[in-house]
């Protein structure tokens, strides 16, 4: 018999709650309140942990204890092998009722203004009793902390390669966006049929701040058409905002295609007839390759597909 199928034999899911406990709180006496036992039951445990595997996994700390390279290394397997039991009951509950569940979604915040919002009404109405949970943060964020670290199931944003190593990431794009000059139907730009960058230059704009992604993508269409980019009379970069200052009639501003789309029954907008030479923006749902997706997840992702057929359409 082999030294981990030995491991295996004794180790159980109680030693690593607790570990994990210890090192979520760095202190046993911390944990032991989280787990509802006592502090010699943690102590007791991790050691009978260290034990079986002959290495230590803590060592003291300024304030407390964290973990030594062994405990953090475990504590990697750890988050998984839990994170496949909650999916493994997940599926359970789904064999025995196929219109429930649990779904965490990592979204940015643009997708939680236009496109989720819209995936999660769909759903909702087919599958009342799902439950949702939304976590909003950067690309960047989700990737490496809420995706990675399997707090979220999937993470839903503009961007087709995620940066950094992606090998451990299945990206599907939905759609491609574009961007377009938007005015309100009030403004006298609305009743121009011809329009070109140059006129609209000295404009009074509503725009993303030059380090935001729409900002510097408007920043080098400008540039790239032999132009200075328009100075903000507002800067903001929330395309809910955007849209209302839009309404006045006083500001010109750019908004993704999908956006207007998907609310153009409650705009008053309207899309000048120029071209913005930017490249469209994919929109995509990333997943981990070494994670099964739960039930609810993969109707999460149809659904997504099946709506956003219609934005492109």
């Amino acid at each position: 018999m082999g030294r981990a199928e030995q491991v295996s034999r004794r180790l159980k899911l109680r030693h690593l709650n607790v570990l994990l406990a210890v090192a979520e709180q760095g202190s046993m006496a911390k944990a032991a309140r989280q787990l509802a036992v006592t502090q010699p039951v943690v102590s007791k445990t991790i050691a009978d942990l260290e034990k079986i595997l002959g290495v230590r996994l803590l060592e003291r700390a300024q304030h407390g204890v964290e973990p030594t390279v062994y405990g953090r290394a475990l504590l990697k397997h750890s988050v998984t092998i839990f994170d496949d039991v909650r999916a493994g009951v997940s599926e359970l509950d789904f064999l025995a009722d196929p219109d429930a569940g649990e779904l965490r979604i990592g979204s940015t915040e643009a997708m939680g203004i236009e496109l989720v919002p819209l995936i999660v009404e769909r759903m909702s109405r087919q599958y009342p009793r799902i439950v949702f949970e939304i976590i909003f943060g950067s690309i960047q964020r989700l990737y490496e902390i809420e995706l990675r670290g399997r707090h979220v199931e999937l993470v839903i944003g503009r961007q087709e390669v995620p940066t950094g190593p992606a090998d451990d990431l299945d990206v599907t794009v939905l759609f491609r966006d574009r961007l377009r000059i938007v005015v309100g139907r009030d403004s006298p730009w609305a009743r121009k049929r011809r329009v070109s960058l140059a006129d609209l230059v000295n404009e009074r704009w509503c725009l993303p701040p030059a380090t935001h992604p729409v900002g510097a993508l408007i920043t080098g269409a400008f540039r790239r058409s032999g132009l200075e980019p328009p100075r903000s009379a507002v800067t903001a970069p929330s395309a809910v905002f955007t849209s209302r200052m839009i309404v006045s009639g006083q500001y010109l501003g750019v908004l993704g295609s999908a956006y207007l789309k998907i609310n153009e029954p409650r705009t008053a907008l309207k899309i000048l007839p120029v071209d913005l030479p930017v490249p469209d923006w994919p929109t995509s749902i990333a997943t981990l390759k070494n994670r099964t997706l739960s039930p609810v997840a993969k109707r999460f992702v149809d659904f997504a597909k099946e709506i956003t057929r219609s934005l492109i359409s």
